[in-house]
């Protein structure tokens, strides 16, 4: 409370109520109150959630899929998973205080490139399934969108073929299947071809001449490959494949219902500059060190926006770091035996049935059995199975899968075998089942270094260790970036998603197994619906990006059912994250840009004219409320009445929700859809860039058009097709949200927010006789984030990334650099952070506005000073060879602080441009690190 006097006598306001009414306009507030469950303690919200996880009951599931039982090395679940080092760090857009993510990512493409035989691999995507539609967009790109048929195998897992033909309708590319064991039919129509290997029945396939066949018709090929196969057979790469997509979900991964899982999109030098989502390269620092950074960021959908590769702007970091270091720590050798293991045992079982009458399909396989059971019905079977809390896989035709993983034991081969009534020993044909010889595969993989390195747990804890200390996360300081709101993850509600009845599910199980997480998707969704003011919620998309993507589509088909399908252009300011032309453009809309005026506001003449303008082809606009610029825009409702008076409909990008909850209600003020990012507002950890959350809220018009599941159904009455694999999207995840909204209740959630808006007042204030602020309210005020104008600066040689990389000097990370506006700094503080942390940040940022001065005087040259130098590692202030305009305390202790407490960033400021033109995208050879910075 005395805090909370403080900032309030800084702003200005005599109490936060009158402060919060001066700052949201008073025709949005939300007058009542959150019909919320009343705030529970930490203790009281485990034990609810406690009594929810016993709702679940986790089981011995052989349902396969692209969903396997794994083991996760402890020395990795207590070191990554369960860290904040790893869990609460940013998207490692800042290089030289990531370094340690970097490399761990650096480590995930290696491994997965290797494995699947090509020479590129981006750090990760959402999902198989979405992994695969962003296969069908990149062949269709890459033939200059000539060609508009995309063909897909029998046998692709069934919720891939739904996301990827949801996908393709929306882009206008039509689709078909073919039987894999035919040749592909390719015409001069096909971009590309999807091939799954192994097929969702287990089938390995010998893909080499298919493969040529759709080559020589001018077509792509895309495989879905299973990582673990790929140990052992030839890999997609070398029979052909342009592009291989999967999951890394069985290197250690639990399977949480459904997600979040780090998935792959592989493919050959010539399409890297099509690829979604992120690449890591490998560059050099300022001294000639090896150092990482994201590669080809002009690709991101902040700079292309609607020309973008993808919509996609994260990735699954955490489980990404998870999947790499399973790999680091087993080995080439490990994971081959680990793949031997479960395959012995998949044949060997499938021997005992054939022994025993049953007929198993003589066809190769790796580790999933179908059989037709004799003697009894594929119900039988399946209900004995699950009598023994045992899940199988029906295939609706009479037949039984049987999908072993590295956590069968022979105590459950007996068991799986008893449920089809096999007694003894006896054994079948020993060839049943096996691939050709000349399809094992011969070639190396994984043979850098680090693969062999770490076989000792000492090793790889140490290891783990030295990755994280190269990082600067929540665990260091405060980490201020405006439009991503990087709050407390609270360590209450980060211990149930470890728990096995979350993280042990698989996302097909029958539905008496999961009935934890449907109460779970239940409260979350109501809780959702109450807090943005709408009709209903959908938990499937597993990022904000995603979240956009739906709710567009959910207008489009919505429009569609009035017949009016020509509605196809979306207005979007030109102020938006660039996920949303990228997004809109996906969806199939053509994006119209609306302009903004001086005050940062959208230009409501502008709005009018460009409404009036596409007239009966109007679908939507995408608005960001508070505005990307900072402010509540007062002319919210009118910006909603415009577009409903042309027959519009109101997308609302929720990812500043943190200003909101409580105190305004999209559905209320005129919305009628907006995503919610849980990895902002809803304190899911953003895990070093991922996983995320985007759920869509949707007005009750659009209830009917939520999107459904082709395995276990859901969805509105009139859904659109899956926008990811499984069902609840990443659902591992959401007991965080629930524990957060349970633990702060109705009151706790609008104190927040007023909170929020008041620590970006005072900074504000703090800040503003030192640099200019853009961007205020009516009432003068900012909203929950502020922009700082380092422009005026450039003058003197000092960019806003210089003010950037010597904050990491300080202990801090940067704010939003150059977003929405070039040359800037965006500021949000949160309510989670202590006013202690929000003045030594604003004194941080004062003293660098006290040795700007120092470059403007003339005291310290434009061209050396400790701004355009930084950041400073120690490897550098500790050199013999110090030959600087200013002195090595001022480089490392600039603050007093950083000698109570000092990181050290690894690097000093990395070269983006020689990253960009000498790309590398795998772990460099050793000697490239032997090489390293010779003077030093």
């Amino acid at each position: 409370a005395e805090d909370v006097a403080r900032m309030l006598e800084t702003v200005g306001a005599g109490d936060l109520d009158a402060f919060v009414d001066a700052v949201v306009p008073r025709d949005i507030r939300f007058e009542g109150r959150l019909d919320l469950p009343a705030a529970r303690s930490e203790a009281e919200a485990l034990a609810a959630l406690r009594a929810i996880a016993r709702q679940n009951t986790p089981s011995r599931a052989y349902i396969g899929m692209g969903y396997h039982g794994t083991i996760l090395p402890p020395v990795i679940a207590r070191n990554v998973l369960e860290n904040p080092g790893w869990y609460t760090a940013y998207t490692p857009y800042q290089a030289e205080i990531s370094q340690g993510r970097l490399e761990a990512l650096l480590n995930f493409q290696t491994m997965v490139a290797d494995l699947v035989g090509l020479p590129l691999c981006n750090a990760s995507l959402l999902d198989e399934a979405t992994a695969a539609a962003e296969a069908m967009t990149l062949c269709h790109r890459a033939l200059r969108g000539k060609r508009r048929r995309f063909l897909l195998a029998d046998d692709v897992h069934p919720q891939t073929r739904a996301v990827v033909e949801g996908r393709a309708r929306a882009l206008g590319i039509e689709t078909g299947t073919f039987d894999p064991d035919a040749p592909p039919p390719v015409t001069d129509e096909v971009c590309g071809v999807l091939f799954q290997q192994p097929g969702t029945y287990g089938t390995v396939r010998d893909l080499a001449s298919a493969i040529e066949r759709v080559h020589a018709g001018g077509a792509l090929a895309v495989v879905a490959t299973d990582l673990l196969l790929c140990t052992l057979v030839v890999p997609p790469g070398e029979q052909g494949a342009d592009v291989v997509v999967g999951s890394a979900q069985r290197f250690g991964v639990p399977m949480g219902y459904g997600g979040p899982h780090a998935a792959f999109l592989a493919t050959t030098k010539a399409h890297l500059r099509q690829m979604p989502g992120r690449i890591i390269g490998v560059s050099k620092d300022a001294a000639g060190r090896v150092a990482y950074r994201m590669a080809l960021q002009t690709r991101e959908q902040h700079i292309r926006r609607e020309r973008a590769t993808s919509n996609i702007c994260t990735a699954q970091v955490l489980l990404a770091v998870i999947a790499g270091m399973y790999g680091v720590y087993h080995g080439p050798d490990g994971l081959r035996r680990i793949a031997r293991y479960v395959s012995d045992a998949a044949h060997a079982f499938a021997r005992r049935l054939a022994a025993a009458g049953h007929r198993v399909e003589d066809r190769p396989f790796f580790d999933t059995v179908v059989v037709e059971p004799a003697g009894r019905s594929a119900g039988d079977v399946l209900r004995a199975a699950f009598e023994r809390g045992i899940d199988l896989r029906d295939c609706g035709d009479g037949r039984v899968g049987v999908a072993f993983d590295e956590t069968v034991t022979q105590h459950d081969v007996e068991d799986l075998l008893a449920c089809f009534g096999v007694e003894g020993d006896a054994e079948g044909p020993d060839g049943l089942g096996r691939w050709p010889k000349d399809l094992d595969r011969t070639s190396p993989f994984m043979t850098h270094p680090v693969f062999s390195e770490h076989r000792a747990e000492h090793e790889m804890l140490r290891y783990l260790r030295r990755l994280e200390a190269k990082d600067l996360s929540l665990t260091t300081s405060m980490i201020p970036l405006g439009s991503c709101t990087m709050k407390l993850n609270a360590t209450s509600e980060m211990l149930p998603i470890s728990w096995p009845e979350f993280a042990n599910l698989h996302p097909f199980v029958p539905a008496e197994r999961a009935r934890g997480y449907a109460r779970l998707a239940s409260d979350l969704s109501a809780w959702l619906a109450e807090i943005t003011g709408f009709a209903a919620v959908t938990l499937q998309p597993n990022a904000g990006a995603q979240g956009e993507y739906a709710g567009l589509l959910v207008i489009r088909a919505y429009h569609e059912s009035r017949g009016e399908g020509r509605r196809r252009v979306c207005l979007i300011p030109t102020s938006a994250h660039g996920t949303n032309p990228a997004s809109a453009v996906l969806a199939g809309l053509a994006v119209c840009p609306v302009r903004c005026d001086d005050a940062g506001n959208i230009d409501l003449s502008d709005l009018e004219k460009k409404a009036a303008e596409a007239g009966d082809e109007l679908a939507a606009i995408m608005v960001t409320y508070p505005s990307t610029h900072g402010v509540f825009e007062a002319s919210i409702r009118r910006i909603c009445e415009i577009v409903h008076r042309h027959g519009g409909q109101v997308y609302l990008d929720g990812a500043n929700m943190n200003a909101q909850v409580g105190l305004a209600r999209p559905g209320d003020y005129g919305a009628d859809v907006c995503h919610l990012n849980l990895h902002k507002t809803f304190c899911i950890p953003h895990g070093g860039g991922g996983p995320g959350v985007g759920p869509i809220a949707v007005a009750e018009h659009l209830a009917p058009f939520l999107p459904g599941h082709p395995v276990v159904g859901g969805g509105g009455t009139r859904a659109i097709p899956p926008v990811a694999a499984a069902p609840l999207g990443s659902a591992g995840i959401l007991p965080i949200s629930w524990a957060y909204i349970a633990m702060m209740g109705p009151d706790g959630l609008a104190h927040a927010s007023k909170i929020a808006i008041l620590a970006a007042n005072y900074m504000a204030r703090r800040l503003e006789g030192a640099y200019p602020i853009l961007y205020r309210g009516e009432g003068g005020y900012v909203a929950h984030e502020f922009i700082l104008d380092l422009r005026p600066f450039k003058k003197i040689g000092i960019e806003a990334e210089d003010v950037a990389k010597r904050l990491a000097d300080y202990g801090f990370h940067a704010p939003t650099m150059s977003f929405p506006v070039p040359g800037t700094l965006m500021i949000e503080p949160t309510e989670s952070e202590s006013l202690a942390e929000l003045d030594r940040f604003c004194d941080a940022l004062l003293a660098i506005r006290e040795e700007i001065r120092k470059v403007e005087t003339g005291a310290w040259p434009r061209e050396d000073n400790p701004l355009v130098r930084a950041p400073h590692p120690a490897e550098d202030v500790c050199a013999d060879r110090w030959d600087r305009a200013y002195g090595r305390a001022e480089a490392a202790y600039p603050a007093p602080w950083t000698r109570q407490h000092k990181y050290w960033p690894p690097v000093s400021r990395i070269d983006n441009a020689y990253g960009d033109r000498n790309p590398v995208c795998a772990c460099p050879p050793v000697s490239a690190y032997a090489d390293d910075n010779p003077e030093a």
